[in-house]
C-alpha cells in the first residue's frame, strides 16, 4: 500500500513538472494573442495591394509604410520594457492590445496611404507597449528550462491566428465580390475581442523597480533618458550584449513581410494566390513553433536561431530568383520554418541572459533595437525594389547566409 502511494505521488509530482509551465497566464495571453493575429493577419496579406492597387501608392510607399511602422513599435519597446518592470504589467498589455484595435478602425477608413500609414504607426505603437510587458507576464512562475516550450506554445497559438485569420479573410473576398475594404472593417472585430480578454489575465503582487527619473523633466534629463534606454539594462553580463547584436544585426536585412508579398503579387500571384501562399507560411510557423521551442531548450538557442537563418536565406535567395509556379509555395514553407526557429527562440534566446526584475527591459531593449533596424530594412529593400524585388531579397537572404554560418560553427560558451 505505501509503495502504491509513493508511486502515485511521485507521478504526480512528475506531471506537475510538466504541466509547471503551462500557467493561467500563458494560456489566456495565448488565446488574445490569437485572436489579435487572426485580426492583423486577415488584412496583412492584402495590404500591400491595397495600397499599391486601391491607393494607386508606389511599391516605395509600401516599404515605408511598413518601415515606419516597426519604427514606431520598435520606440515604444524600449520603454515600455522599462516600464514593465515598475508598473503593473497588466496594464500596459491591455494598453498595447486596445491601441492595436483603433489602429485597426484607421486602416478600415483610409481613402489615402497616409492614412494607412497613421493606421499601422497606431497598430503598431500597440504591438511595442504590449510586447516586453507581456512575455515578461508569460514566464512569470516559470522554470528557466521551460522557457523554449513557453515561448514556442505562444508563438504556436499567435501563428495559428496568422492562419484563420487570411483563411477567414479569403473566405469572405470570395463572398463579398472580391473586395479588399471590407476584409478592413471585418478585421476589427477580433482585434477588440483581444482587447478586452486582456482583463482576464493574472498579475501577481511583486517588487516593482524604483519609478524616480522615469519620466524626464527639462532637456538634459530627457538626454539622459535616452541614453539610458539605449544602453544594455542593468543585470546583463556580455552574453546578453552578444545576443542583441546578433538579433539587432540580422533586423538590418529581416526585409518585412509586406515587400514580400508584393514581390508575390508581381510575379503573377493573384490576390487569392497571395492569401493563400501566406496561410501556407503560417501553417508550418505554427507548427513548428513549439518543437523549435522544445529542440531550443534542448540544445541551446543559439544554434537554432542560425539554423532559422539557413531556411530565410533559402527563401529570400529563392524566391528573389523565381517567378510563378511551384516552387514559390516551397519557399515560402521553408520561410515559415524560419520564423518559427527564431521567433519565439531569440525572446526565450534573451530570457536566458535577463535577471528577475528585468525580464520587460531585456525583451524591450532587443525587441526595440531589433525593430529599428527593421525600419532600415523597409526603406533601403523599398528604394531599391526596382520591377520586382529581386536585388533586396538575394541581397537579404545573402547576408543571412553569412550570419547563419557564423552562429552554426561558433564554439558553445559556458
Amino acid at each position: 500500500m505505501s509503495v502504491s502511494n509513493g508511486s502515485t505521488g511521485q507521478t504526480d509530482r512528475v506531471r506537475g513538472t510538466r504541466r509547471g509551465w503551462l500557467t493561467h497566464n500563458v494560456r489566456v495571453l495565448s488565446l488574445v494573442s490569437l485572436l489579435q493575429d487572426a485580426a492583423s493577419e486577415l488584412l496583412y496579406p492584402v495590404l500591400p495591394i491595397f495600397i499599391t492597387s486601391v491607393l494607386g501608392a508606389p511599391a516605395a510607399v509600401v516599404g515605408l509604410v511598413e518601415g515606419i511602422a516597426e519604427g514606431a513599435a520598435s520606440l515604444t519597446r524600449l520603454v515600455s520594457g522599462r516600464l514593465a518592470d515598475r508598473y503593473p504589467k497588466r496594464r500596459l498589455v491591455g494598453a498595447g492590445y486596445g491601441l492595436a484595435a483603433v489602429g485597426k478602425v484607421l486602416i478600415a477608413v483610409a481613402g489615402a496611404w497616409p492614412v494607412v500609414l497613421a493606421g499601422r504607426a497606431v497598430d503598431r505603437l500597440g504591438k511595442g507597449i504590449r510586447g516586453a510587458p507581456r512575455d515578461a507576464l508569460l514566464v512569470e512562475g516559470v522554470p528557466v528550462e521551460s522557457r523554449g516550450r513557453v515561448f514556442g506554445f505562444h508563438r504556436a497559438a499567435d501563428t495559428a491566428g496568422a492562419v484563420l485569420g487570411p483563411l477567414a479573410g479569403l473566405a469572405l473576398y470570395e463572398l463579398l465580390g472580391q473586395q479588399i475594404r471590407p476584409l478592413l472593417v471585418i478585421a476589427v472585430i477580433p482585434a477588440v475581442a483581444s482587447a478586452l480578454l486582456v482583463l482576464a489575465v493574472r498579475e501577481a503582487p511583486r517588487p516593482l523597480l524604483d519609478r524616480r527619473g522615469l519620466l524626464p523633466r527639462g532637456p538634459a534629463a530627457a538626454l539622459a533618458a535616452v541614453r539610458r534606454v539605449l544602453r544594455p539594462p542593468p543585470d546583463t553580463g556580455p552574453g546578453f550584449a552578444r545576443v542583441a547584436a546578433v538579433l539587432v544585426g540580422f533586423g538590418v536585412v529581416n526585409v518585412p513581410d509586406a515587400l514580400l508579398l508584393l514581390h508575390l503579387n508581381q510575379v503573377g500571384f493573384g490576390v487569392a494566390a497571395v492569401i493563400l501562399a501566406y496561410v501556407g507560411y503560417n501553417v508550418v510557423y505554427a507548427l513548428s513553433s513549439y518543437p523549435a521551442g522544445v529542440v531550443a531548450d534542448r540544445i541551446g538557442p543559439r544554434r537554432v536561431y542560425g539554423l532559422g537563418l539557413v531556411f530565410f536565406a533559402l527563401a529570400y535567395v529563392g524566391l528573389g530568383l523565381t517567378g510563378d509556379g511551384v516552387l514559390p509555395w516551397l519557399l515560402l514553407a521553408a520561410y515559415g520554418l524560419f520564423a518559427a526557429l527564431t521567433d519565439g527562440v531569440g525572446k526565450a534566446w534573451v530570457s536566458l541572459h535577463a535577471g528577475a526584475l528585468r525580464q520587460g527591459a531585456a525583451q524591450g531593449f532587443v525587441q526595440g533595437l531589433s525593430g529599428l533596424a527593421v525600419l532600415v530594412a523597409g526603406v533601403w529593400a523599398g528604394l531599391a525594389w526596382g520591377a520586382d524585388g529581386t536585388v533586396p531579397l538575394v541581397l537579404a537572404g545573402s547576408v543571412a547566409a553569412v550570419l547563419a554560418v557564423a552562429l552554426l560553427v561558433a564554439p558553445t560558451r559556458r
